[in-house]
């Protein structure tokens, strides 16, 4: 295997997780939480809520370092 070979497989496996842990998260369910008007206070998160927070930036690092090493070396 060859660093292009696994940069890209990083790249597709950090980008298909980065998508379920969003899809994963339930903060602003609703249809006007898109617009801004989610009507809920601002709270802290824990637990799971947390650890999925922190996996989705996690795996959003990877996968843009994936892809800019893929540029530099190409």
């Amino acid at each position: 295997m060859n660093f292009s070979l696994i940069l890209q497989i990083s790249t597709v496996i950090s980008g298909i997780l980065m998508m379920i842990l969003v899809l994963l998260q339930q903060r602003g369910a609703s249809l006007g939480a898109g617009f801004g008007a989610s009507g809920e206070l601002f709270t802290t998160r824990r637990g799971v809520e947390k650890s999925v927070f922190n996996a989705t930036i996690f795996f959003a690092i990877i996968f843009v370092a994936s892809i800019i090493l893929m540029l530099v070396v190409a």
